[in-house]
């Protein structure tokens, strides 16, 4: 089928609708559907909202956000971390409200929820200048105030269908505000040309937007929104935090004040007890529990897709092991 067939058309549009009712957008804001993931955000961010020499800030709370400054730096941007949670192994986020833009900057960078780590910020800086957000694994997953962003953005395969697809929505006040000649920025990297032409300026992901569409449909016609879904969400969370919390065999990465609720982090006793746990939870069915090779450990995702009763038979079968092992975790 052709992607400028009224089909496809109509299923563009019919996606960036439900974005707009799930998410309350006002007219303000552009629904854009782009290809490459997080990282071409990376670079397409500081390419069209700042020049050379330009300052722009960034929050460094981890491994993607760490990703995301290379790229203006490599870009020749005045690149500055206005916050950080480095000193304490990235085990938690700098409280929003403490964080402090450079006068002058074009725009400031924060990732929201750190998969890696296991954070998550509850709200955005009020940082006074543009705020652009890598909301890739929390996105729609609980409701959301976009008025206090100037950009949003998500790859789909966490919460809202499967790769190819990156939801971003931008405020139409920074799309005007980009300088750069058409000489300097290519037409597939500016955010303006994919609004102009609605999201089909060459060939969409078709059938990731349509499992996209299915998604957002889903969360309307199952939840009736996003605050029931992420009423949902913390109990998958809590239910996982509290089993870990009362047990002496697990231990928790992330600080309390700042934990993710969709990606929760944690250790064993020993390296011995990390590998048996993974091989014996692989046998059980539960799959993809080891942390990222950045950091080690165990990570349970619990995206949307993740009902509670995965959760709770998770947490049965991490009871279990944990009893049968307790011995050698004592001796260790």
């Amino acid at each position: 089928m052709g992607h400028r067939a009224p089909e496809i058309e109509g299923l563009i549009g019919d996606t960036a609708a439900r974005t707009r009712r799930l998410l309350g957008l006002s007219a303000d804001f552009e629904v854009l559907f782009l290809q490459g993931g997080g990282s071409l955000q990376f670079a397409m961010i500081p390419m069209n909202f700042s020049a050379v020499g330009d300052r722009v800030d960034y929050v460094d709370t981890g491994y993607w956000a760490r990703k995301s400054i290379a790229e203006p730096e490599r870009a020749g941007r005045d690149v500055a971390i206005v916050a950080s949670s480095a000193d304490r192994a990235y085990r938690y986020v700098p409280p929003a409200a403490s964080i402090a833009a450079r006068p002058g900057a074009k725009y400031l960078h924060v990732v929201t929820n750190n998969t890696v780590e296991g954070t998550q910020f509850r709200a955005l800086p009020p940082a006074g200048i543009p705020v652009i957000a890598d909301m890739s694994s929390d996105l729609m997953t609980d409701a959301f105030d976009p008025s206090a962003c100037a950009m949003a953005y998500a790859h789909a395969q966490k919460n809202i269908g499967i790769a190819g697809v990156t939801l971003v929505i931008v405020r139409k006040s920074l799309l005007d505000g980009i300088t750069a000649g058409p000489r300097e920025l290519p037409a597939i990297l500016d955010y303006r040309t994919h609004a102009a032409h609605g999201s089909n300026y060459h060939t969409p992901p078709t059938f990731s937007l349509y499992v996209t569409w299915l998604m957002l449909g889903w969360i309307e016609e199952e939840f009736g929104g996003l605050a029931a879904l992420g009423t949902v969400n913390r109990r998958k969370a809590a239910t996982l935090y509290d089993f870990l919390d009362a047990s002496p065999f697990y231990r928790p990465l992330a600080e309390r004040g700042s934990r993710s609720v969709t990606n929760v982090t944690f250790t064993l006793p020993s390296e011995r007890l990390h590998c048996r746990f993974l091989e014996a939870a692989d046998k059980a069915g539960f799959v993809g529990l080891a942390g990222h090779r950045s950091l080690g450990g165990c990570r349970a995702s619990l995206f949307n897709g993740v009902t509670q009763e995965a959760v709770d038979r998770l947490v049965g079968f991490m009871d279990d092991f944990a009893r049968r092992n307790q011995q050698e975790a004592l001796s260790e």
